[in-house]
């Protein structure tokens, strides 16, 4: 099973890219993050005659979330458990083909002195726990998408210039690692230790065409799904591409559990 996440910035703006990417690299499911749009206005007809169904979560002008997939979606929770009053579209879960995905669209939490910092690590602490509960399940399960969080020095152009930012903070690097400290793995880093790799590179002062850029998306594997790992990588390729979205793609691919 290939699995691929990607924050399209604008799903309308992002369209043709989306089919493009769907057609040549053909994942079994991806996982989409930013739609900007809300539920109905999700582009199902299109993604459909692309040979996927799709499930998404929106709002309108902000954040949303979708899971793409070639089989038969079983959504499970719509929204991240843990806050009734939360109205922000940045978490779909789904069961496919066995395996236990979630989009997720973590918010950015800048700036740091103010409230959209300590919704960020609110939010993050839900996760946690949220993730712990899934261990339990005893399935294989990928927490994929949109963390807005720089894992370590590895994963940043130069570290001096996100001192300020709450990607970079040390709450929210804590955070991310109190969710891999419970069991889960890394994808991308596991099979690839090369410093130096990115997925988001912002559109000023030329990030792109210098390589400046940071890795933000992540795909989590519980242990049930590491055991499954055979390869997993970051696409450049649709972040090159005229209107292109910040980030690009990740993947991973899980190997058919042996019967």
């Amino acid at each position: 099973m290939r699995i691929a996440t990607w924050n399209v910035n604008s799903i309308k703006a992002r369209l043709p890219h989306v089919l493009d990417f769907l057609a040549g690299a053909k994942p079994d499911v991806l996982l989409l993050q930013e739609l900007k749009c809300q539920t109905e206005d999700f582009p199902r007809l299109e993604i459909e005659a692309a040979g996927y169904r799709a499930v998404a979560a929106g709002q309108k002008s902000y954040n949303g979330v979708a899971v793409l997939a070639r089989g038969p979606i079983e959504v499970l929770a719509d929204r991240l458990p843990g806050s009734r009053d939360d109205p922000q579209a940045r978490y779909l879960e789904a069961r496919i083909d066995g395996v236990r995905v979630a989009s997720i669209y973590l918010p950015n939490g800048n700036p740091i002195d103010s409230d959209k910092f300590a919704y960020k690590l609110a939010w993050f602490e839900r996760l946690e726990r949220h993730a712990a509960h899934l261990l339990e399940s005893g399935e294989p399960v990928v927490l994929a998408g949109d963390y807005n969080v720089i894992p370590g020095p590895d994963d940043v152009y130069d570290p001096a210039d996100w001192v300020n930012d709450a990607l970079w903070r040390i709450e929210s690097r804590n955070a991310l690692r109190r969710i891999l400290w419970r069991g889960y793995v890394d994808a991308f880093r596991v099979l690839n230790p090369l410093p130096h790799q990115y997925t988001f590179w912002d559109y000023q002062a030329g990030r792109w065409q210098r390589n400046e850029g940071i890795r933000i998306d992540h795909m989590l594997l519980s242990p049930q799904a590491a055991d499954r790992l055979v390869a997993s990588g970051i696409d450049r390729g649709p972040r090159g591409r005229e209107k292109a979205s910040d980030h690009t793609p990740v993947w991973c691919e899980l190997a058919t559990p042996a019967p």
